[in-house]
């Protein structure tokens, strides 16, 4: 009873300065570990914040809160914590090994530090798999897999209490599980900005242990659990490795009592302009078909937009969807991933010329150099004969995933 006393004590605790005088929950947040719900001010009666609180097995309880004013709170709260009052500290967040950011907390309790996230922190903490905090000598490690789902709860909590009061407080996860719309990672015409969806890309198998490369914006946005499956196979959750923003590449895990016989081989040469390839993946995925498309092309360019050289630039036909999907040359070696097409529209308005079969692929070098930096084992081969098409995408089935999650639309350039 004494880790669900202090829980409910951290909840009612939460806030900038004077939220010691809290009264709740009204309404519930239950979304695995994580309980909350809605919060008042007991000296007014007025909605205060909404805060969800989660244990860890290294002895602290992690809170998230969003209050009236918008403002997104992240505290670090343990019966061990001995801060004196206004006691101010510097925490270096890291998240999946990637992004990082420091934060700056201050004791408005003995037991607990609480830190105002910014805007872009709070966007990583909501999409990220794994947060290491660390203050001092001190390092801590927190799961966050069902972070992103709890910020879209607590979200909504906060805009139903402002809208309706606390009288009307009820189950605020399950409100905010509701899609808006269904979309297309990339941009499938449904949802509109800032409201969430449903969204797919591609992805493919490169290790045995279930490591997939995808692309970054792929799964930047994903709220919850990020999904993949292979044709005609349950989808299994996946978990989030490394990121790489800058080169739009991203390394997924399967389960780990999940093994893969067949995994994708990286050619390890270079390409030529006029070499033919394959593009495989999910466009448009619940629009049109369930399995994976295949379509033919060339490398017109061995560089990308403004000669760009860690892309090539292809014709094979892409959409929404394939994107993170392989790229492979007629041996069946992977020679790119899927990352991009030119915006037609955008072209035409600027040009007046409509634009054909202008793709891209990030080239392997990138792709090398990110699983190296990532410790995972890959596969590279020669480029040995030639194989039908149809080899190509048959080989290819074993690994080729379907990735999808519910996340929020974001505005990218590369939609």
């Amino acid at each position: 009873m004494w880790l669900k006393s202090f829980v409910v004590a951290s909840l009612l605790q939460l806030g900038l300065a004077g939220a010691a005088n809290a009264a709740g929950p009204f309404g519930s947040v239950k979304i695995g570990n994580w309980i909350g719900g809605a919060f008042s001010n007991d000296e007014t009666g007025a909605f205060s914040h909404c805060a969800a609180t989660a244990p860890y097995a290294n002895g602290v309880i992690l809170v998230v809160a969003q209050n009236s004013a918008g403002s997104w709170l992240l505290s670090f709260a343990s019966p061990s914590y001995r801060f004196s009052k206004g006691e101010n500290a510097a925490i270096d967040v890291i998240f999946d090994g990637q992004e990082q950011a420091r934060l700056f907390a201050t004791a408005n309790q003995s037991n607990m530090l609480t830190a105002v996230m910014p805007a872009n922190v709070t966007r990583t903490f909501q999409k990220a798999s794994l947060m290491v905090a660390t203050s001092g000598r001190t390092v801590l490690n927190f799961d966050l897999t069902s972070a992103g789902t709890v910020i879209a709860a607590l979200a909504n909590c906060v805009t139903r209490m402002k809208a309706d009061g606390l009288s009307k407080a009820g189950d605020f996860t399950k409100a905010a599980a509701k899609p808006a719309a269904t979309a297309d990672k990339q941009g499938t015409p449904a949802a509109k900005p800032g409201r969430t969806g449903s969204f797919s890309g591609t992805g493919f198998v490169v290790s045995a242990g279930g490591h997939i490369v995808t692309n970054n914006h792929v799964i930047d946005g994903c709220i919850g659990d990020i999904k993949g499956n292979l044709t005609g196979e349950a989808a299994m959750v996946l978990r989030v490795v490394s990121r790489d923003s800058t080169n739009d590449l991203a390394l997924l895990q399967a389960p780990g009592t999940t093994t893969f016989k067949d995994v994708a081989k990286i050619r390890d040469r270079s390409m030529k302009s006029g070499d033919s390839v394959v593009a495989i993946g999910f466009p448009f995925h619940g629009y049109l078909t369930s399995d994976f498309t295949v379509t033919n092309g060339i490398v017109s360019s061995l560089s990308g937009l403004r000669n760009d050289t860690r892309h090539l630039q292809i014709s094979a036909a892409v959409q929404p969807g394939n994107s993170g999907g392989p790229l492979f040359d007629m041996s069946g070696q992977v020679v790119g991933v899927v990352s991009a097409k030119l915006d037609a529209l955008r072209v035409v308005r600027t040009t007046g010329a409509l634009p054909e079969n202008i793709n891209f692929a990030i080239k392997t070098g990138a792709l090398r150099d990110f699983l190296d930096n990532s410790v995972v084992p890959y596969q590279t081969a020669e480029p040995k004969g030639e194989l039908k098409t149809t080899d190509i995408a048959g080989n290819a089935r074993a690994y080729t995933m379907l990735i999808s999650c519910n996340g929020t639309e974001q505005a990218d350039a590369k939609r």
